[in-house]
């Protein structure tokens, strides 16, 4: 195989990578076959195409319980007429699946059959050759082809391959991929103690995750032992796997854009690099090269990088090999429930969260960072956003790739609005009695929620909006922003609410008006949220400007990630709800207890799916669960307030 001189060192688009990766891998050397059980061959791609070698049926079979008979001897019958026929002469009782006797051609239903006694029956219609018979053949003819090279093999095939005579296939050997995870930082899950786990170490995901994928898209792989940031050591590994038997080698991490971009020295030095760089997001920093007529990536090192640059460069080539065509995801129409920005020159791969709420499917956006697996492992759909736009309106309709079935997402309820860690109770008691259900939060803040629901882009939001004027919870803020919508208010919980600290709280912060100390940050919630709101009001009870809060400005999403702040030391208090604090073996100084309720269009309120989830609000279990989690009362979950 020949490869061309040329080295891109500046980044493509999409489409002009994969065009440079499929031609200058164009002529790989085919893959080996190798001959197996046909009962071992499900998934495998045929190599050579496979004929019968016995017809099926290989005999003329009954395929009714009666009586086997020459069917000319029956013309004539008739009810005004019968005909009598002489058992073990002229006809023979079969059952099904029996060989025909000699010199019969039809079988009479038993139904059809009058006994007259054990020598005779009589008839009284007639039946035509071949009439209730399974002929040699029926199914497979000796020697026909039963399927051509390059098909892959189902359950189903098996049947029809073991039917026709055919008990061994020659099939593809799998296309062999060396993984070299690299990385001084990365840590082998498998020998790591929990408590030993320090600041800087990451856990190595990546080669166990595209293993796994090489595997379902009919590969094999060998994880090499994780190698350090040296290039002498990566090159190392790299010509060994080139050296050996593998027909494809990744490097995971060391493919960046910095100066340290360990894989691309690593092949540039053994080989060709054929693509740096790819104008997409996630996954931008992937590296194509080739080493000994072999195809080695360098795969960005970030979890969702890594998956995407997988799926759109290394799975095509996997299925090229193999001779198969590029799987298609189904594709949806989609709305998306906020306005979204993206980067002019790039083509980004936006992960969403997918339900059906009054007739659309609507698409919530999940975090953007290619560090955040959870954004795929939580995702129902992609929305590739062309890299010549900025954004998509809330009001612009696009198109969805589905990693969900469309079933499955019409049965998912969707709820957007403040964080709960209630909610995430409810969802895994929703989904163990209605596995057909899912509950699909997303977490914008209680203003964000109403604004969701005015926009008719959710079933439900969660909501704890103080009212500044009277003290109360929620039900001036829908007169106000939803005054010609029909809603029902339920009560979710009350729950505690004040300042997360690190434990024994070391900056000794007695209240909310400590947060303007100098020696104090501060992370905040997002502009529109309940707490957001609530903090603001504590401040301007005490008179205490925003500005002379150190971080004030810094805004996370959940009460979760506030606490994570604490914990990591990026922040020294935050405002959060106990159950998060306690989560994370935090403290809690009580600023409030507060009110959280479910706001439901009354057009949702009565459908089976929220009628389900109001039911299980109730129960008894839900209850003791929420109240384990620490600071919730439950005393009046469940009941309606408006």
């Amino acid at each position: 195989m020949r490869f061309k001189r040329n080295i891109y060192l500046k980044m493509k688009t999409l489409p002009e990578a994969r065009d440079i990766l499929l031609q200058v891998f164009s002529d790989l050397p085919p893959l080996a076959s190798e001959e197996i059980p046909v009962p071992d061959a499900v998934g495998r791609v045929l190599a050579e195409p496979v004929n019968a070698r016995l017809s099926s049926p290989n005999f003329h079979l009954a395929a009714m319980d009666g009586l086997a008979v020459k069917a000319e001897i029956t013309f004539g019958a008739n009810a005004a007429a019968p005909k009598t026929l002489r058992v073990g002469r002229e006809t023979f009782y079969v059952n099904t699946g029996h060989v025909l006797p000699p010199d019969t051609d039809a079988v009479i239903m038993v139904e059809n059959v009058n006994t007259l006694d054990e020598n005779r029956i009589e008839i009284e219609a007639p039946v035509f050759p071949w009439q209730n018979v399974r002929r040699v053949g029926e199914d497979i003819v000796a020697t026909e082809l039963l399927f051509p090279r390059n098909h892959v093999i189902t359950p189903y095939c098996v049947g029809a391959l073991l039917s026709g005579g055919v008990f061994r296939v020659p099939v593809k050997t799998r296309p062999k991929v060396l993984i070299i995870p690299t990385g001084s930082e990365l840590v082998d899950w498998r020998k790591l103690k929990l408590h030993k786990f320090r600041p800087g170490q990451v856990l190595e995901s990546n080669s166990f995750v595209l293993g796994k994928l090489i595997e379902k898209w009919g590969g094999t792989f060998r994880r090499h032992e994780m190698v350090v940031d040296d290039t002498a050591k990566i090159k190392k590994a790299v010509k060994a796997a080139v050296d050996d038997d593998y027909q494809m080698i990744l490097v995971l991490g060391g493919s960046s854009a910095g100066s340290e971009d360990f894989a691309k020295t690593a092949i540039v030095e053994l080989g060709e690099i054929h693509v740096h760089g790819v104008t997409i997001m996630p996954g931008k920093p992937i590296v194509i090269g080739s080493v000994g007529n072999k195809p080695v990536f360098g795969i960005p090192g970030y979890p969702v990088s890594a998956i995407i640059a997988f799926e759109q460069f290394v799975q095509p080539l996997l299925h090229a090999w193999l001779g198969q065509p590029a799987p298609q995801r189904e594709t949806v129409d989609v709305r998306p429930t906020k306005k979204i920005a993206s980067k002019l020159g790039v083509e980004e791969f936006l992960r969403v969260k997918l339900g059906e709420v009054g007739g659309r499917i609507v698409a919530t956006p999940l975090p953007r960072g290619a560090g955040t697996i959870t954004s795929i492992t939580e995702a129902d759909g992609i929305i590739r956003i062309p890299n010549h736009v900025e954004g998509i309106n809330d009001n612009e309709i696009v198109s969805a790739e589905l990693l969900r079935s469309l079933p499955a997402i019409r049965k998912t309820i969707v709820i957007v609005g403040s964080h709960d860690n209630s909610l995430d109770v409810l969802a895994d008691q929703l989904k163990a009695g209605h596995s057909e259900l899912t509950l699909s939060s997303s977490h914008v803040g209680s203003m964000g929620g109403l604004m969701a629901i005015k926009r008719g882009v959710c079933h439900l939001a969660g909501t704890h909006l103080l009212d500044a004027a009277d003290g109360s919870y929620n039900i001036s803020y829908l007169k106000k922003y939803l005054p010609d919508t029909p809603v029902r208010l339920v009560h979710l919980v009350q729950r505690d609410q004040g300042l997360i600290v690190k434990k024994g709280n070391p900056k000794h912060i007695g209240g909310i008006e400590d947060l303007s100390r100098k020696d104090i940050s501060f992370i905040n919630r997002q502009i529109g949220s309940g707490t957001r709101i609530l903090l603001d009001y504590k401040l301007n009870q005490l008179d205490v400007k925003a500005a002379a809060i150190n971080g004030y400005q810094n805004e996370e999403f959940t009460h979760m990630a506030v606490a994570v702040s604490v914990l990591s030391g990026t922040a020294d208090a935050g405002l959060g709800i106990y159950a998060a604090a306690k989560a994370l073996d935090l403290e809690l100084i009580p600023v409030v207890t507060e009110q959280y309720d479910l706001v439901i269009p009354r057009e949702f309120f009565e459908t089976d799916a929220v009628q389900i989830l109001l039911k299980i609000i109730n129960s008894r279990d839900f209850k003791q669960r929420v109240e384990a989690l620490g600071g919730y009362n439950t005393k009046n979950t469940g009941s309606v307030i408006l």
